[in-house]
């Protein structure tokens, strides 16, 4: 009898085993069976259309629009390459162009080549910026990005000129575009040093902050100091070859607080554009003291940012590539997914 428990014991774990094993077998048939009817054309004919080995590439959804990305976001292939290489080119005829249309003597010579080339030009960006909304899985980042908006500006100015004279000069705002030269030809190591250059100015952020408006406060002070010191109506000191009512009559220069705040941003900026000078002896007093001070304050904003470069950390190698759904840049050499948004790259 002591000996029935033990069996008992024995027979319901073997039950046990038996019913586990049966719930295994009878799960892995459930799974296969869904997998099998997932897998079955006659029940996602568009899930069979889409993973069609025998389907044509180019017919295949979306894959233009990453063709098309590649090819105008990208120089890491030859036709990416060449596409910003000839782009780079045409924005410098371009620029050439609008600045030669300004020259009196060349543009009555060749005006209506200029004008057919900045014409051919625009028409030209104008295309390629249709093309880079339709390449971008966002267009919305796109056109508010910066290189968005200059890319805007920069056809914009020749359309307007049609109805405002002399707006297709600030079509050199193209100029700006230039700046994808660092990325076209790989220069990775510049994109790595202006990255460390960015966040190192804006790590000192609020040190700068403080030393504007410290600067911006001492102008406004040494202004108004200067208005009162001269004077709208103060008698000047008589010059050479002055009478003394010629004297009395001249106006001071300073004539108002904003002439004065402007007049002691160029001092102590050390400029001196000599347009507005003081006459009086205290004027002149002030305008020195302004100026030792601006050359004391002047490496300040240097010294912020240099500590903030020394004490950063080294940045990781990065490659030209850009997301094509945030169209972010500065990735890792190794990512294959975008560190901003997640996007696979």
């Amino acid at each position: 009898m002591p000996a029935a428990p033990t069996v008992m014991r024995a027979v319901a774990t073997a039950t046990i085993v038996q019913i586990r094993g049966q719930n295994e077998v009878a799960w892995q048939r459930s799974a296969q069976v869904r997998y099998n009817d997932s897998m079955n054309p006659a029940q996602h004919p568009h899930r069979a259309k889409r993973m069609s080995p025998t389907q044509p590439r180019s017919v295949q959804p979306k894959a233009w629009r990453a063709k098309l990305h590649e090819v105008i976001f990208e120089a890491d292939t030859p036709a990416g390459k060449l596409f910003d290489v000839v782009l780079l080119l045409a924005i410098l005829l371009s620029v050439l162009a609008v600045g030669l249309s300004t020259v009196e003597s060349f543009d009555r010579r060749y005006h209506r080549l200029l004008r057919g080339t900045e014409w051919f030009f625009t028409l030209l960006f104008t295309v390629e910026y249709v093309l880079r909304i339709l390449s971008v899985e966002q267009p919305r980042k796109y056109v508010l990005s910066f290189l968005g908006i200059v890319d805007l500006l920069s056809v914009v100015p020749t359309y307007l000129s049609a109805v405002i004279g002399g707006a297709q000069s600030f079509a050199v705002l193209r100029s700006l575009r230039l700046l994808r030269v660092f990325r076209v030809f790989k220069l990775a190591h510049f994109l790595t040093e202006a990255a460390s250059l960015r966040q190192a100015i804006w790590e000192a952020r609020a040190k700068i902050v403080v030393f504007f408006s410290t600067v911006l406060i001492a102008v406004t002070i040494a202004g108004t100091a200067m208005y009162e010191i001269e004077g709208r109506e103060r008698k000047l000191p008589q010059t050479e070859g002055q009478t003394p009512g010629q004297a009395h009559n001249q106006k001071s220069q300073f004539t108002s607080i904003p002439q004065s705040v402007y007049w002691a941003i160029v001092t102590m900026s050390t400029v001196g554009y000599g347009d507005v000078v003081p006459q009086t002896a205290a004027g002149k007093l002030l305008s020195a003291l302004l100026i030792l001070l601006g050359y004391s304050l002047i490496i300040v904003p240097t010294g912020f940012v240099s500590a903030e470069l020394v004490g950063s950390k080294p940045t990781h190698s990065i490659t030209t590539q850009v997301c094509p759904h945030c169209l972010a840049e500065g990735h890792d050499r190794d990512a294959l997914h975008c560190k901003y948004c997640g996007g696979k790259l």
